[in-house]
């Protein structure tokens, strides 16, 4: 590539950096103002659990939070300028879209409040086969409505999660992307399988897609609604499949991807995922691991983790917030090689070694 080539490449990817960083101005301004009337409208504070929540954490920083919030859209666009992945939109262009989807996400969030009221949060285990779904999955996480059974719930998730997080899932979900980027960078991705486990409604595998376009990609989940949302909004593969038990051969794929699953396992399933990711691993094949920040990483907001399985139905979530990631996965035989924050999620890169 000669110097003006150059140039004109760092110019486009400038430009791009620029326009993503401005449709997330108005995505954290849309999802800021529809998550603050639902909060406003339902008052999810004034539930019999919040009530008896006696926070053992100080109050953030002042100024911690919002640093930290800004920060998740700042990477993220450096990343799009340094030519990492290219400029991704999250959600809907049109709009009209974007209303309707808000609109959905208001009128349920008065049933999601009277669910959390009742402290119910296994609304759904009886309409689910035991024989397929564990007990842990049969659930209403976040209180949300249908479970992770229902196409109505695959529809409106990505709202959901926007809304709870300020227009910020999109770019913090993407510190993993930006660390497996970095660590292929210069790589032939032609022959690269990557998985995608627990791909919900394939909002990853979308910027797996937007990355690495001539990668063989796959998406994993247990929900066949969800299954659905990831299969139209992508057009890549899916199978349905227990992560505990994933349906590929010992060492045959070069990364693997999760992506907010290990906060909503039981502690005495999360070795047995973790075994699980590591054995379709290729010596040398990386995971990539994103979730929530711990307190650990980010002692600042240590309050915020600390009430969040408190107004979300997250019953596993107090025991992730004290795991040991590192060691976790190590035992699974993978060695942590990176990682990053942004927010109120972090991202871990590990390796299988022998590659």
């Amino acid at each position: 590539m000669d110097q003006s080539t150059r140039a004109r490449t760092r110019t486009a990817f400038a430009i791009d950096a620029v326009g993503q960083g401005a449709k997330a101005a108005v995505k954290a301004v849309w999802w800021t103002a529809t998550g603050g009337l639902a909060r406003s409208l339902t008052r999810p504070t004034e539930g019999p659990q919040a009530r008896r929540f006696t926070p053992a954490a100080p109050p953030p920083v002042p100024g911690s939070l919002r640093r930290a919030y800004l920060e998740a859209f700042e990477k993220d666009a450096r990343d799009v300028a340094a030519g990492l992945y290219p400029a991704i939109e999250d959600g809907p262009i049109r709009p009209s879209a974007a209303l309707r989807e808000a609109v959905d996400f208001l009128v349920d969030a008065f049933e999601v409040d009277q669910r959390r009221r009742r402290g119910d949060g296994a609304e759904v285990r009886n309409a689910a086969d035991p024989s397929v779904y564990p007990n842990y999955y049969r659930q209403n996480f976040h209180y949300q409505s249908g479970g992770w059974f229902t196409a109505e719930s695959a529809g409106r998730y990505d709202a959901q999660v926007e809304a709870l997080f300020s227009g910020t899932a999109g770019a913090m979900r993407r510190r993993g992307l930006s660390l497996l980027a970095r660590h292929w960078r210069g790589r032939d991705h032609r022959d690269a399988k990557i998985l995608d486990v627990a791909c919900g409604s394939g909002a990853f595998l979308k910027d797996l897609s937007a990355a690495f376009p001539r990668a063989a990609l796959a998406g994993l989940d247990l929900s066949e609604a969800y299954l659905a949302k990831a299969r139209k909004r992508t057009a890549v593969g899916g199978v349905k499949a227990k992560a505990e038990t994933l349906p590929f051969g010992d060492a045959t794929l070069d990364a693997v991807t999760c992506v907010y699953l290990f906060h909503e396992l039981p502690p005495r399933v999360r070795p047995v995922v973790a075994a699980s990711l590591a054995r379709v691993l290729k010596p040398g094949g990386v995971l990539v691991l994103v979730d929530s920040v711990q307190p650990v990483d980010t002692p600042d907001l240590a309050r915020l983790l600390e009430a969040f399985p408190v107004y979300f139905h997250e019953p596993y979530y107090s025991s992730y917030a004290e795991t040991n990631l590192e060691a976790l996965f190590a035992e699974a035989g993978l060695r942590l090689l990176d990682q990053d924050c942004a927010f109120l999620t972090k991202a871990m890169l590990f390796v299988k070694p022998g590659g």
